[in-house]
């Protein structure tokens, strides 16, 4: 039986995938190189650091690494904090609440930084809701790799397959499905086209959820 909810928090939590978009394309635009929508689309879920390290191979560019992702990171922020009209997604707050009524232990594991994951939890007040919080740049390895769940798993002292994930992203259901562990995919339809389908569940809405559901995914 499910004992811990792992749950992404870009476009899982909030709806900040457009905001991420966004700004990619930007840079894309700066840099004069072709991205089309469905290779951006492949890098959600991913960290900014695989992003870029995959598209300085695939697109030859010269840039260097580490300032791509420094920009990257700096216009995020700045767009996250002037942000009026980000919230949580509907129904997921509301879950979250039953779920650690339930007694069940939560994580947040996505590959923002810890900085940002910490400054969202904080501004929607849900921060003691989570008993972990896992950054993907703290980690050797990006979705779709294993990693950032099964150091989820350790710091919830479970087994695997005592977890389930919440995600939006073909990455983030692959790593959960490696990782041994049950999945939930969420259809954002601003997280782009996603392929959901290995996922064990797959639902639009927050409030086709629920604890008794979930710990028995």
């Amino acid at each position: 039986m499910i004992q811990t909810v792992i749950f992404d928090m870009d476009g899982v939590i909030i709806d900040s995938e457009p905001i991420h978009f966004n700004i990619e394309k930007q840079i894309f635009e700066e840099l004069k190189i072709a991205i089309s929508f469905e290779e951006h689309c492949s890098y959600v879920g991913t960290s900014s650091r695989n992003m870029w390290e995959m598209i300085i191979k695939k697109h030859e560019i010269a840039n260097d690494l580490e300032e791509l992702i420094k920009k990257d990171y700096a216009m995020y922020m700045k767009h996250l904090i002037a942000a009026k009209d980000l919230h949580p997604i509907p129904g997921v707050v509301e879950l979250i609440k039953e779920l650690h009524q339930d007694n069940l232990k939560i994580i947040v594991a996505s590959s923002s930084h810890g900085e940002v994951i910490d400054m969202v939890l904080k501004k929607f007040n849900l921060s003691d809701y989570f008993i972990a919080q896992v950054s993907g740049t703290e980690l050797i390895h990006s979705k779709p790799h294993p990693e950032i769940f099964l150091r989820s798993a350790a710091l919830a002292n479970c087994d695997p397959g005592e977890c389930v994930v919440i995600e939006d992203s073909e990455n983030g259901v692959t790593a959960a499905r490696v990782a041994g562990m049950k999945s939930i995919g969420f259809l954002n339809p601003n997280s782009g086209v996603q392929d959901l389908s290995r996922a064990d569940v797959v639902v639009k809405s927050f409030e086709e959820l629920n604890a008794a559901l979930i710990r028995n995914v």
